[in-house]
């Protein structure tokens, strides 16, 4: 069967349209995600999942279809959200729901040049009506100078610095630097992206891109494009592989799954390596020291994340188009790690300690894998709050995957690298249900967490998922113990693993951008558990719960009074680095603030402020709401931040602190309410 062709709707005013757009708009924002209302179409029965809205299985010739109907139409569809005349679509991924809403990504271009943090996803129903609207970036993308100040291997040297600076064992860069509009924080600048190769400090290949300001050559941003994971070792046991013959050999490429192939690397740090091939069809005998048993390994993880992908979200392959990656196994000498490269695309795996525990089981093959369907959706930047999330998926998918496999010899648990014993004394890596039971992982989020490594930063959002699935406190899942607490104290019911999988692969695919973070991650799952059960439904208190658990917004109702109070007083930043001060009398609250305090600030500054804004209790505690790591746009864009003060007396005065550590533009800071 075809997917359904139709014209794209032409009655409605460009003008009505983008109204339309801006009411329905998840709040998928750079930054910290805008306040809007929790709000979506009720579904029809209430504790089941509406059949309409869930996804569709596309083969690849519909899919295909569906891409060259939004390619065919991707310059009206600019002209519908109000693009400038310098802005193109480039249509990058297309999904469908059973009722026809066809969820749409596009990548942006200005002037011809690539716009890293324009991407958006456009929401269309099967009438042709567009429904939503999720961007990257809150900014307009108008009047960029596309003539670069500064010559190009300038930013070239900066880029090599910062690798360098990043622990780099080489130095050249593998790409010359290529000349972008950088969108991904506040208002848009034209920029260099440089790609810098060689290793990192552990051995793992470099890809760090990074972003340098064409104007000064100044650093903007940078991230890593491979993703690290880990996992399990081999402990799959026996199991079924796909495989092909060729005369009277057989070789490890699973026909049945878009012909991924098995490579083996023989402790080699580059290219493909050789396929593995056999006079049988027999592969491996459990131990490390036979090379084929990680190939087993590797390429069963792959099948299996494979199988779940389609037969649970509907989706054929990691770009959706039927097409395998492939894995490479027995990287280097003693490498304990794997990871996901998207330029390969291509999953590889070290042999772990002494050679002895290659890292090749369900786990670690559906983490690295996850990276690749992450990378071909919503696009999540590896650094920054954007990063954790995108951590946190493969952590959350490759739970998914060890439980969907219900293999007896490594059952489903909300643990990770738990049979690899890295840390010697038999504990597992990461722990879902208390993240910082690890040592370095965070429980809840806080201001500053974006600057935390992304594999520390990804713990809230994998303990959102344990409440969302299990609920907090003291329960055994497949005879595994865990006891999970929630920010506030209160508890979290869960609403099984299985909704909680499709409420966030759907938000992933249909909701998230690159710019992605908690706040933003909080609005667009709620938008999906609304699309699927209903803004009343019990699903949907428990996404609210889940995420106030981590300290992610309010629980229903608040837990407070619903007062607001607001200062309006308009006051100047000045570009001098000193900070300004705006306080707020509160009274005839009862009792202490609540656990969670919303907070919303209104600021009109420039890209180029590097803001810190925090907020002062009546006790004197500062509570850090936005670090230096990113300024603002210059539209009056109101900015909601959630609080911990549960311990602050609410009654008193509460201070606005806001200070340009750049010291280099003006602003004003126009109102700020606080929401008890």
């Amino acid at each position: 069967m075809r997917p359904t062709h139709r014209p794209r709707r032409r009655a409605t005013a460009t003008g009505a349209l983008l109204a339309a757009a801006a009411l329905l708009t998840v709040g998928v924002q750079a930054g910290t995600a805008v306040a809007q209302p929790d709000g979506a179409p009720a579904a029809p029965v209430a504790g089941k999942a509406d059949p309409g809205a869930l996804p569709r299985t596309l083969s690849p010739a519909q899919r295909a279809a569906l891409l060259r109907d939004a390619d065919a139409t991707k310059a009206e569809t600019a002209g519908e959200l109000g693009l400038g005349a310098q802005e193109k679509l480039v249509v990058r991924d297309v999904t469908q729901d059973v009722d026809g809403t066809t969820h749409t990504r596009y990548e942006r271009t200005y002037q011809g040049l690539p716009v890293l943090g324009g991407d958006l996803v456009v929401a269309e129903t099967k009438a042709g009506t567009t429904q939503s609207v999720s961007k990257a970036s809150k900014s307009t993308l108008t009047n960029v100078s596309t003539e670069a100040d500064v010559a190009a291997p300038v930013a070239e040297k900066q880029a090599l610095s910062a690798a360098v600076a990043e622990g780099s064992k080489k130095t050249e860069a593998e790409r010359a630097p290529r000349k972008v509009v950088w969108m991904a924080q506040g208002s848009p600048t034209l920029a260099y992206e440089t790609v810098v190769g060689g290793l990192q400090h552990d051995g793992t290949p470099n890809e760090l891109h990074v972003v340098t300001d064409a104007a000064t050559g100044k650093k903007l941003y940078q991230w890593q494009a491979v993703k690290n994971g880990v996992g399990n070792t081999q402990y799959s046991g026996q199991v079924t592989l796909g495989s092909t013959a060729s005369g009277s050999t057989y070789n490890l490429t699973d026909g049945g799954r878009g012909n991924h192939r098995t490579y083996n690397l023989n402790r080699g740090t580059s290219g493909t390596g050789t396929l593995f091939s056999n006079s049988t069809d027999t592969w491996g005998n459990g131990l490390p020291a036979n090379l084929e048993t990680a190939g087993a390994d590797a390429a069963y993880g792959a099948a299996e994340t494979w199988d779940y992908f389609k037969n649970v979200h509907g989706r054929t392959g990691i770009r959706g188009d039927g097409v395998g990656a492939y894995s490479r196994v027995h990287y280097s000498s003693g490498y304990v790690n794997a990871f996901w490269q998207d330029s390969c695309f291509c999953m590889t795996y070290g042999d772990g300690s002494g050679n002895t525990r290659p890292l090749t089981s369900i786990d670690v093959a559906a983490h690295e894998m996850s990276h690749g369907v992450t990378a071909n959706t919503a696009g999540l930047i590896y650094s920054g709050e954007s990063g954790g999330l995108n951590e946190a998926t493969s952590d959350i998918f490759a739970a998914a995957v060890e439980f969907y496999a219900d293999n007896p010899n490594d059952p489903g648990d909300y643990l990770v690298g738990e049979k690899i014993n890295i840390n010697g004394n038999g504990t597992p890596l990461r722990y879902m249900d208390q993240p910082s039971k690890d040592g370095a992982s965070k429980d809840y989020w806080y201001s500053g967490i974006g600057g935390v490594d992304v594999h520390y930063s990804s713990g809230p959002a994998n303990h959102f998922f344990y409440l969302l699935s299990e609920g907090s406190g003291a329960k055994t899942v497949n005879g595994v113990s865990y006891n999970s607490p929630t920010s506030d104290g209160l508890p979290v019911t869960g609403i099984g693993r299985e909704k909680a999988e499709q409420i966030w692969f759907k938000a992933l695919a249909t909701k998230f951008t690159s710019t992605t973070n908690y706040a933003a991650a909080r609005t667009g799952t709620l938008a999906v558990a609304g699309e699927l059960y209903g803004t009343t439904s019990a699903e949907y208190t428990a996404v609210q719960n889940a995420w106030a658990g981590i300290a992610v917004g309010p629980r229903p109702g608040g837990g407070g009074t619903g007062q607001a109070f607001e200062s309006t007083t308009s006051i100047a930043i000045p570009d001098n680095g000193a900070a300004i001060t705006s306080p707020l009398v509160v009274s005839g609250v009862t009792g202490n603030a609540p656990s969670t305090l919303q907070v919303d600030v209104n600021i009109t500054h420039t890209w180029r402020g590097d803001l810190v804004v925090d907020l002062v209790g009546p006790s004197g505690t500062s509570y850090r709401l936005k670090a230096s790591s990113s300024g603002d746009s210059a539209d009056d864009v109101i900015e909601t931040y959630y609080v911990n003060a549960s311990s602050e007396v609410a009654n008193g005065t509460w201070t606005l602190k806001v200070q340009d550590v750049a010291s280099q533009d003006t602003g004003r800071l126009n109102s700020f309410k606080l929401t008890f």
